[in-house]
């Protein structure tokens, strides 16, 4: 059934892209398009993103500040909680077995659905610089350059890198955006070069905590969005509702991790959650606009080529933004 629901709003928007009658706007739910914020205007967006795992919601609570720096240089920090993590790493993360002299140690596939406490994400930056616009009537090319950073403090258990809450490091890419007749098509590339984190794994025969060092994998992000404007078809005034439609599409391809402990021992990887990976997730979703800036935005996650081990489908996100603008118009 999900694979049928896949193709079929695969589908859907293919038919939406010919079809001539259809606007869009480039304010993408998922990705920030290659448009920056206007100079001296600050926005705020709440974020919220929730799954099931086994018989415990996962969730995770961000706000984020962004602000219009430069008419071409945008800034935005982010902080938030979530409970996908413990303070120590899980148990079983790594088993070992004696054989006489010899200790032999290998990762092990460690319980799911356990219950966590809600824990700092930690604090995230992006900048966002725009440095090439070619605008016409109803239409724009632009292309931006973005770096990105975060620290965050967590007894992440998988080898996938995520910059917003799992994994302290730092990112950069490009943006490419194009706009006709209202029909916004945008692509990201990037790369992450992910911390490593230092903490404690349970011993699984009752005995002391483990020190334990994961480095995570190095990763490239690729992801196109498009957008479309369903309502209204003709303007008439900017108090107007406007309800967008998206179809986006998450990739990223990661290294394996390296799992050490007691500060000299190399663990074996066998299991497929630190291994190397990459995936691709489709994400439709829908977005109203109220009084032309309180945004609200609803989409969720589905797996498309194979599929994240650092969350359960489907994932379910919402938004709401709204900016403030200071300098009044001459």
């Amino acid at each position: 059934m999900l694979q049928f629901n896949r193709k079929s709003i695969l589908l859907f928007f293919l038919f939406i892209i010919a079809s001539p009658s259809f606007f869009a706007q480039e304010l993408f739910p998922l990705n920030e398009p290659a448009s920056t914020i206007p100079k001296g205007v600050l926005g705020l967006r709440a974020i919220g993103e929730t799954y099931r795992e086994i018989n415990q919601f996962r969730n995770q609570f961000s706000l984020r500040v962004m602000y219009g720096v430069l008419p071409r240089l945008s800034v935005m920090a982010t902080v938030g909680i979530s409970n996908h993590h413990d303070k120590n790493f899980p148990t079983n993360l790594v088993s070992h077995s004696h054989n006489g002299n010899q200790t032999t140690y290998t990762t092990g596939d460690f319980q799911r659905g356990v219950v966590y406490p809600y824990r700092s994400n930690g604090a995230y930056l992006f900048m966002k610089y725009r440095f090439i616009s070619r605008d016409g009537s109803h239409r724009h090319f632009r292309m931006a350059a973005y770096a990105e950073g975060a620290y965050v403090q967590q007894a992440h258990d998988e080898a996938e890198p995520n910059l917003m809450g799992d994994t302290k490091g730092y990112g950069a890419g490009l943006i490419t955006t194009c706009l006709k007749n209202h029909f916004a098509i945008s692509f990201t590339s990037g790369f992450i070069i992910p911390g490593s984190y230092v903490g404690l794994s349970p011993d699984e025969n009752g005995g002391p905590l483990i020190p334990t060092k994961i480095n995570y994998g190095r990763a490239l992000t690729y992801n196109l969005s498009m957008g479309y404007l369903l309502f209204p078809q003709v303007y008439k005034d900017y108090d107007q509702l406007n309800v967008n439609i998206y179809l986006e599409l998450l990739g990223k391809a990661y290294e394996a991790a390296q799992v050490t402990q007691y500060g000299n021992i190399s663990v074996p990887i066998n299991t497929p959650l630190l291994e190397k990976g990459n995936y691709m997730d489709i994400a439709p979703g829908l977005q109203c606009i109220i009084k032309s800036n309180l945004r609200i935005d609803v989409s969720v996650k589905l797996p498309m080529i194979n599929k994240s081990y650092a969350r359960f489908y489907p994932v379910f996100l919402v938004g709401v933004q709204r900016y403030f603008y200071f300098r009044r118009k001459k």
